[in-house]
């Protein structure tokens, strides 16, 4: 079984305007609200590809029950851990440019923390589990790191894709996969990455820390997956950007939807770029139908 992680969760609520003014009223012409954090977004797109997930987190309060209740509608099993307060609501108002507020979420107590470290050493070596996204404030910041830690003495399967302070301690427990976009693997050595060569060099250098596979968006330069020994490349196939929100996490979500309908990690890669893909040039999350439309055109090559 797939399990996701979302320690943050929120309620995205949306609001499109002809124009905003600043100070005055504004009344939006189009409103909607969905589940949100990088974890959920996996759960979404995995269930697009007609693979089984469990989403894990914190959740409280009305708007707890509003993502508990959304993702169960979808027909996407849940078990957050309970929390007294509720959890944030994100605010966004799209207009000539984009707003965003963002909330900081519910506090939680070491109560809530051991409750969901129950969960996870529940897992076995049969399961793999995707750590996405920020940690509350109220959380320790080596909680990945705990996690791993009890996820490799299982063999439980560890995914990762965070911030890089989030990630650098999570290194040496030999995580399943890293997925950075190639800014975010800039930072992790202090360089700037402008090729998919550079790309490939510091893919390498974060597999001798002990990764299993590392891979790399590169928006339109395409993707890398470093794994074992080989490095694969994938095009990018034709389309329209419409929002970059959500992309690398479908990409996640494909890959791991390959794995687990026991393709080849070739394949698996390239059901990876096209749910990436089919996101970014989507308004809101990929539909399986855009998937599809857009796998056949992407080539994978040996690098």
């Amino acid at each position: 079984m797939i399990y996701t992680l979302t320690l943050n969760p929120s309620v995205d609520y949306i609001m499109e305007l002809d124009s905003f003014q600043k100070g005055g009223l504004n009344r939006s012409e189009k409103e909607s609200a969905f589940p949100g954090g990088k974890g959920i977004n996996v759960s979404r797109v995995l269930h697009v590809l007609n693979v089984e997930c469990v989403a894990l987190g914190f959740a409280g309060g009305f708007t707890g029950e509003y993502i508990k209740q959304f993702l169960n509608e979808e027909k996407i099993q849940t078990d957050f851990v309970e929390v007294e307060e509720a959890s944030r609501i994100n605010v966004k108002v799209k207009s000539d440019d984009e707003t965003e507020i963002n909330g900081s979420g519910p506090s939680i107590r070491e109560e809530h923390i051991q409750k969901l470290l129950q969960q996870i050493s529940s897992l076995t070596e049969e399961d793999m589990i995707v750590l996405a996204g920020s940690i509350p404030g109220s959380v320790p910041k080596s909680f990945y790191q705990e996690i791993a830690e009890r996820c490799k003495e299982q063999g439980t399967k560890v995914i990762i894709d965070a911030e890089k302070n989030l990630i650098q301690p999570v290194l040496s427990l030999n995580p399943f996969l890293i997925k950075p976009n190639h800014h975010e693997l800039g930072e992790m050595f202090d360089v700037k990455i402008e090729s998919v060569d550079d790309a490939i060099h510091y893919g390498k250098k974060l597999k001798d820390y002990g990764v299993e596979n590392v891979m790399v968006s590169m928006a339109e330069k395409g993707a890398l997956l470093l794994t074992g020994k080989e490095v694969l490349y994938s095009s990018v196939p034709s389309g329209e950007l419409q929002s970059s929100v959500g992309a690398g996490d479908s990409t996640v979500a494909g890959f791991l939807a390959g794995l687990a309908r026991g393709w080849r990690i070739e394949d698996a890669f390239r059901l990876g770029t096209s749910a990436g893909s089919a996101t970014a040039y989507s308004i809101g999350l990929c539909s399986s139908e855009k998937v599809e439309s857009l796998f056949e055109e992407i080539q994978i090559t040996k690098k």
